[in-house]
């Protein structure tokens, strides 16, 4: 494999001296950028672009042509596994993801098959080896999967919802069923990350994007101890060095210690959390990862540079931080602004990581 030119990236997720705060954006490809919609245009929809490893690959690249992020991460979606499953995944425009079948009983989930991930998702591995072909070594590359119980809740729901009555009354009165739900999940998981890894990605990244809707406990029974299953079985070490796992539970910031004990080897954080605090709590264990407020990439870029300027000194000097959004960017953002806030993050660290690399 090629030498890594820019490992920074990685360097800060084990601890290891930077010469800069590391910046990548979660959706960094996505429809802010004019390029993208070209593209989503040329492949007809959203599935097809995913589906397409040339075309995942193109739209990877896009924002690194644009800017100097530490690292690329993956075209797919989240809910490649449940469309995998036979679930039926369809976007409509102007709408977030649906499912043409949702899973209501112990039966639904017996039924779904057990993943053969070369065949059900070969698309997405092809994707990977060509985007790190593409990337020629320039910065590293994230692979990435939802976690269980952000996929059940889509399967169970049958699309994204408010209050999640159909996922919760299905956890409460039929906790067994969903516990088998979360364990073919969580082995589906496990077996396309690691097949992410073999080809090619050098990080990975377990989005629990609907975790904080649940009390302290069921979080724990029902996401959390999912998520541990993962990364004991996932591969920590591939092309000579170690792989890195992200876990970021959106609105998961009363739970730090008990993600920091998961043995992933970062924690990410939403906006809501304030990044001193986190890094008190749980900071010597893991690193972490955030969390800048999308929305403030609206404000001038007078405003981007003194938030990100605010989030560096609470998080304070020293490596163990990648600097990200709280959640993914939004929509209709300037990508001007995004040169802004990435610059901003590479120039204003520096001081904080002197004597270190």
């Amino acid at each position: 494999m090629t030498t890594l030119k820019n490992d920074r990236f990685l360097r800060a997720l084990t601890g290891q001296p930077v010469d800069m705060t590391p910046v990548w954006m979660m959706r960094q490809a996505g429809r802010y950028l004019p390029e993208y919609r070209a593209t989503r245009k040329q492949a007809g929809d959203f599935m097809s672009l995913c589906k397409s490893p040339e075309l995942a690959c193109e739209v990877t690249l896009q924002p690194l042509r644009r800017y100097a992020m530490d690292a690329a991460i993956l075209f797919s979606d989240i809910l490649t596994i449940p469309d995998a499953m036979g679930q039926g995944l369809y976007f409509s425009e102007g709408e977030g993801p649906r499912f043409r079948k949702v899973v209501r009983s112990e039966q639904d989930v017996e039924q779904l098959p057990e993943l053969d991930t070369p065949r059900d998702l070969g698309y997405v591995l092809d994707a990977v080896s060509t985007i790190r072909r593409e990337l020629n070594g320039s910065v590293p590359l994230i692979g990435f999967s939802g976690s269980p119980w952000t996929l059940a809740t889509y399967m169970i729901e049958g699309s994204g919802s408010k209050d999640f009555r159909h996922a919760k009354a299905f956890m409460f009165n039929q906790p067994q069923a969903m516990h088998l739900l979360l364990d073919k999940l969580a082995r589906a998981v496990t077996n396309y990350l690691n097949a992410q890894i073999a080809a090619g990605a050098q990080a990975v990244q377990i989005f629990d994007t609907w975790g904080g809707v649940l009390s302290t406990h069921a979080y724990r029974e029902f996401s959390l101890a999912y998520m541990k299953k993962i990364v004991a079985g996932l591969t920590r070490e591939s092309e000579g060095r170690h792989v890195p796992v992200i876990l970021f539970t959106k609105n998961g910031g009363l739970w730090l210690e008990d993600i920091a004990a998961s043995a992933c080897d970062c924690v990410g954080l939403d906006w809501t959390v304030d990044i001193g605090a986190a890094r008190a709590r749980i900071g010597e264990q893991v690193s972490l990862q955030g969390n800048m407020d999308p929305s403030i990439l609206y404000a001038s870029p007078a405003s981007i540079r003194e938030e990100v300027g605010r989030i560096l000194r609470d998080f304070g000097p020293g490596s163990g931080h990648v600097f990200n959004l709280g959640h993914g960017i939004t929509p209709d953002v300037d990508p001007d602004n995004v040169a802004v806030f990435v610059e901003s993050v590479h120039e204003l660290s520096r001081q904080y990581h002197q004597g270190q690399a």
